[in-house]
């Protein structure tokens, strides 16, 4: 009920998602796909983006609880998620960083266990694989491939072969792309999606920048608390913690 009166303007009032340059063939593959039922019914695409926000911050508090970077389990985590997301109308479409943020939160939660994974190569390799996938919907999410170098670096000591496995699962996607453009001979009308470094573009209103400002404030007194609790945290807590930070910051960076 919570996320249904949060998300309620976005069915009252349904966007029809448009692709960007640098966008991925997935993601436009997707739109083409649901083109002709958003036609008759618009009401596809809000529904489609609330089940993903609402997955996101189930997932995301599951998370939260299970690797004890709180005090105590509670809703808090995925309940914030969900009104901070409701501040911003780009999150309330049905983008490609939207969609690809699922996988990404997946990413994040295997690096966080990746302190105590007995078989850490398989697990580098499938969030590579993941991180490739991503960039087939939303191009510039290869960015989040310095998740698992910062990642790696935090959570275990140096080792080659586990850093080229990452690199590895990155490079497979593109590996069977490739191959698939070379066998049904489009190689020479195939091009990659481009990249560019632009401003965020948002909605920008007075309310736009109020809920900047409070997000802020909000992100401010929550590091400040803490950061005053670290010490007092498991080792496991505060490595979860780093990366939940470096997470942000290359969200913030990229997926606006």
């Amino acid at each position: 009920m919570y996320g249904l009166l949060l998300k309620l303007p976005i069915f009252l009032q349904p966007k029809i998602p448009v692709p960007q340059q640098i966008d991925g063939f997935l993601y436009k593959a997707l739109l083409k796909l649901l083109q002709p039922l958003g036609v008759d019914l618009p009401v596809i695409y809000p529904l489609i983006t609330f089940f993903l926000l609402f997955a996101q911050a189930i997932y995301f508090n599951k998370l939260a609880n299970d690797l004890r970077i709180m005090q105590r389990s509670h809703f808090l985590t995925g309940m914030s998620y969900l009104l901070i997301t409701s501040l911003f109308s780009e999150w309330n479409v049905l983008s490609s960083p939207l969609i690809i943020t699922s996988l990404l939160i997946w990413v994040w939660s295997k690096m966080s266990r990746l302190y105590s994974n007995q078989k850490p190569k398989a697990a580098l390799f499938n969030m590579g694989m993941a991180i490739g996938i991503c960039t087939f919907f939303y191009f510039p999410s290869l960015a989040f491939a310095a998740l698992i170098i910062f990642g790696l670096a935090i959570t275990r000591p140096f080792k080659l072969a586990e850093w080229l496995m990452a690199l590895l699962g990155i490079i497979t996607p593109y590996y069977f792309l490739l191959s698939l453009v070379f066998l049904t001979d489009k190689w020479k009308g195939y091009s990659f999606p481009g990249f560019a470094v632009t401003f965020p573009v948002f909605d920008q209103s007075q309310w736009a920048y109020a809920s900047i400002i409070a997000v802020f404030t909000g992100s401010a007194i929550g590091i400040y608390f803490i950061q005053q609790n670290f010490r007092r945290q498991l080792i496991q807590s505060r490595k979860s913690w780093s990366l939940t930070f470096l997470y942000l910051i290359i969200a913030l960076l990229f997926l606006l």
